[in-house]
């Protein structure tokens, strides 16, 4: 996607120096245009940790290319195995909710197995990470492409006026590498000319939605309007929403969704005004594992200073008074029940063990 006419993605390697991986700062956004270079694991950790980079896809491949930066560092051909291994399972501490991290990590350190210099593991470990990089924007791109079909078929029945789309946090291109998730069927269908308008809503605490996914939008002439995050129930009861599009950072294979705390909420108004909600997400954001979101996802618990603190463009701004304790959660889960279909890279399934079993296999 671009920014300033030109065109990025969220993560790439220097062109003159693949020892050096470049990032977008996503904290300095939308007042900043900044990029970073990560040259070390822990940089490429702390990014991650500290939300320079986030959303599920993009976070996974920042840690891919984090385990590859590690391999630069001063390793003992005797104690790759051990290496490997311990640098593995600390990148997996750096986010807990989102699975992308955990099974980019995981497929990387078993590709990893029975190498047996360091030179190699640094090869394997880069082309791995490239490799990942380029699964992420293919499964964005046929995500696009599938829920451009929903955007298509309401933009029938409203006989072309404008497609209204709520959508929570930022499932952009900055949360991926490109084209973004649920925002990917709504940039097929602004450049196939189908008329569409975005309800963004802000997200607090960190305002990713405000911040980021306006930015976007505004960056590709989406025409799109910010709201706070309390609106869209009062949009839907008045039919000024079409479409619930959201994110996901991790989906049990029954089709629990965990997003950006508030996604429940809206789940729920959707589902008491007939509207459709549709979770986009690439394959790589599901958990196979795990049958009951509710009690076996890991919800993250963040600092209460962002909460406390609002950062705009002139700096912090404190919110609540000092002496208040707060609560940080940073993501819930919104029951199968009532999500209306799954937009992955293989297609449309409904939300339930059965569908996402034969839209996958084994």
């Amino acid at each position: 996607m671009r920014i300033n006419g030109q065109h990025f993605e969220t993560i790439w390697t220097d062109r003159n120096n693949k020892e050096k991986i470049k990032i977008i700062d996503q904290q300095k956004l939308p007042f900043k245009f900044e990029i970073k270079t990560l040259t070390t694991f822990d940089e490429a950790y702390n990014a991650i940790k500290e939300m320079t980079v986030r959303g599920a896809p993009l976070i996974g491949v920042t840690a891919a290319f984090g385990v590859y930066l590690a391999m630069l560092g001063k390793v003992n051909n005797e104690k790759l195995a051990d290496f490997i291994s311990l640098t593995c399972s600390k990148m997996k501490t750096a986010r807990p909710t989102a699975v992308n991290l955990a099974w980019a990590v995981n497929y990387l350190e078993s590709e990893l197995q029975g190498v047996k210099s360091v030179v190699e593991a640094r090869i394997l470990s880069f082309n791995i990470a490239v490799k990942l990089k380029e699964l992420e924007i293919e499964y964005s791109n046929a995500i696009g492409e599938h829920g451009l079909q929903l955007i298509e078929e309401i933009s029938k029945q409203k006989k072309g006026t404008p497609v209204n789309i709520l959508t929570h946090c930022n499932a952009g291109w900055l949360a991926c590498i490109d084209w973004g998730t649920a925002t990917a069927p709504v940039y097929k269908a602004h450049q196939k000319g189908i008329g569409v308008h975005v309800w963004v809503d802000e997200t607090r605490p960190r305002n990713q939605g405000s911040k980021l996914t306006a930015y976007e939008l505004a960056q590709e002439g989406v025409p799109h309007t910010v709201i706070p995050d309390n609106t869209g129930s009062h949009l839907m009861q008045h039919g000024m929403v079409d479409l619930v599009l959201v994110g996901s950072d991790r989906t049990t294979r029954t089709g629990d969704v965990c997003n950006k705390i508030g996604t429940y909420l809206k789940a729920l108004a959707a589902r008491d005004n007939n509207i459709p909600f549709y979770v986009a997400l690439p394959s790589s954001s599901i958990d196979f594992k795990l049958s009951d979101g509710i009690k076996e996802i890991p919800i993250e618990q963040r600092d209460g200073d962002e909460v406390r603190f609002a950062l705009g463009k002139e700096g912090k701004t404190q919110l609540v008074p000092s002496d208040s304790p707060v609560a940080n959660y940073g993501f819930d889960v919104t029951p199968a029940r009532l999500v209306s279909g799954l937009i992955t890279e293989r297609g449309i399934c409904e939300a339930n063990e059965e569908a996402i079993k034969k839209m996958f296999g084994k």
